[in-house]
């Protein structure tokens, strides 16, 4: 994934909010259908302009939606706002009918669809896939859902390659995720792709959710919760992040435990659903995106200050995880930028 950050319109007057347009159909989840709400309500740029518009339609005239709960929700747009949108959300429904059943749209939700601009962002949660799915948006390429409907999904539809361990997957255009919490970690990351890490860490901080979980890791954690009395790996990490800047040894992480290498491997890998290498590169990896945006340090600094020891090393796993190189991320999310709509998209 390549990170190309563009304006739609110059900055002052003629600003205008990214406008996400989220579809809610019969038998929503009110958590699913309000996390857009929540996470793309929060961002503003450095004049206090909120960053994101959030509107949400039905795929029918103005109206009474139902949700899987014991309660409606009044929708008061139709279909036709999914032409203004630049990035269309489709949440989870438990009465997708014939998408679910038999993998095809139905004539209404089709021509709610039709609406939707060439060029625009699409997203799923949870069992939204479906949808796009059946749109046909989705052949031959990787996505996610739900661990317990991947299956379901990967037979319904054999052109797409569905994998199930996966919070998110993102192919630039189109995105999806896994199911409930996922769809946090995976707005949020549509905003770190628009606008940075500094501009996702506050509405995460804000939202009092974790800021950043890679879309690889796994969903589905043995042991989510410790065990009552059950030693865990919490200190460890704590005492790795106050040292990203020194070497860090598996060795050195497994003694803040008092546990054994094997030992700590597992309880780490059941815990936070990665190894602790990997966990450690990502934390260096967040660390330099940090500095890249808000200081002015030298790119060896910014290596040396985030663990990577050199700026090659540095570079390879930047060129790794967002498909660009140091002083091209800078470049495109500098600190005191105009904050006017950003988007990644993706790239060989």
């Amino acid at each position: 994934m390549a990170i190309e950050r563009h304006t739609e319109q110059p900055p002052g007057e003629d600003f205008r909010p990214h406008r996400v347009v989220v579809l809610a159909m019969d038998g929503a989840l009110p958590f699913e259908l309000g996390i857009p709400h929540r996470i793309f309500g929060r961002p503003k740029d450095a004049a206090g302009r909120h960053l994101y518009e959030v509107v949400t339609c039905s795929i029918r005239p103005p109206g009474p939606v139902r949700t899987d709960a014991d309660f409606d929700i009044t929708v008061a747009n139709g279909p036709e706002t999914l032409a203004t949108a630049d990035t269309v959300i489709v949440p989870a429904s438990y009465e997708l009918g014939p998408v679910f059943e038999q993998g095809v749209l139905t004539p209404e939700l089709a021509a709610a669809l039709a609406h939707i601009r060439p060029g625009t962002r699409l997203a799923s949660i949870c069992t939204g896939v479906y949808v796009l799915a059946a749109a046909g948006l989705l052949d031959g390429r990787p996505a996610t859902t739900h661990w317990s409907d991947a299956e379901r999904l990967q037979r319904l539809f054999p052109q797409i390659r569905v994998d199930a361990n996966v919070l998110y997957v993102d192919n630039g255009d189109v995105l999806t995720s896994a199911g409930v919490a996922a769809g946090v970690d995976l707005c949020l990351h549509i905003v770190r792709r628009d606008h940075g890490t500094a501009v996702a860490n506050d509405v995460a901080r804000r939202t009092v959710v974790p800021p950043h979980r890679e879309g690889g890791q796994a969903q589905f954690i043995q042991r989510p919760v410790p065990e009552p009395q059950l030693a865990t790996t919490t200190t460890a990490r704590a005492w790795a992040l106050g040292r990203l800047h020194e070497p860090i040894q598996l060795r050195d992480m497994a003694d803040q435990e008092s546990m054994s290498v094997r030992t700590f491997t597992r309880r780490f890998r059941e815990e936070v659903g990665i190894s602790p290498g990997q966990w450690l590169t990502q934390q260096r990896v967040e660390r330099a995106r940090h500095l890249l945006e808000s200081t002015d340090l030298s790119v060896d600094q910014v290596a040396r200050d985030a663990g990577f020891g050199t700026a090659q090393s540095m570079r390879q796993h930047l060129q790794a995880a967002l498909g660009v190189t140091p002083s091209s991320y800078r470049r495109t999310f500098r600190a005191g930028s105009d904050g006017v709509n950003g988007q990644v998209s993706s790239g060989t």
